[in-house]
């Protein structure tokens, strides 16, 4: 990765984490979304930053286009202006998630710190449609057909479920 490259991903990846705070700390469900987008856009800087172009793409599609607008018309239809209320409750849930976090992140930063393999040149078409495309259809045929059948499966039985209880 190129100096310029280095900065774009560390740039992208403070305005995720950004966007993550903000999404998790907002009061208002309205910002809260606005953070989950933020963090959504950040997301798909970094994938550009590492040459994948498709997950890039796909990211902003489906999350930002997507997810996000799901969220904002719910917002919309419940309320923008509804607010979180103080959490009432005892200090050992509150102490014991800080300490679980704590260990998850001196448990990572332990082992980035401890990683010493040699960067691998990224080989040509990593990330792109084309290579995406090869590695699904020529290495992975049967699972993603398994799959594709799976989703049919579960959404014709989504709208069966949904028809018996309308009638």
């Amino acid at each position: 990765m190129t100096i310029p490259g280095a900065t774009m991903f560390v740039v992208t990846a403070i305005f995720a984490i950004a966007g993550g705070l903000i999404t998790v700390a907002a009061r208002r469900p309205l910002r809260a979304a606005i953070g989950l987008l933020i963090h959504i856009i950040s997301l798909s800087g970094m994938f550009l930053t590492l040459n994948a172009h498709l997950m890039a793409a796909l990211q902003l599609l489906v999350y930002a286009g997507a997810i996000v607008v799901l969220f904002v018309f719910v917002i919309m239809l419940i309320g923008p202006a509804a607010e979180v209320g103080p959490i009432e409750g005892r200090l050992a849930p509150r102490t014991l998630s800080i300490a679980l976090v704590v260990a998850v992140v001196l448990a990572l930063s332990t082992s980035v710190a401890s990683f010493d393999a040699p960067w691998v040149a990224v080989p040509d078409g990593f990330g792109t449609v084309e290579g995406l495309g090869r590695a699904i259809y020529q290495g992975a045929a049967v699972p993603f057909e398994v799959i594709s059948i799976t989703l049919l499966v579960a959404i014709v039985g989504a709208i069966a479920v949904a028809r018996s209880r309308t009638e």
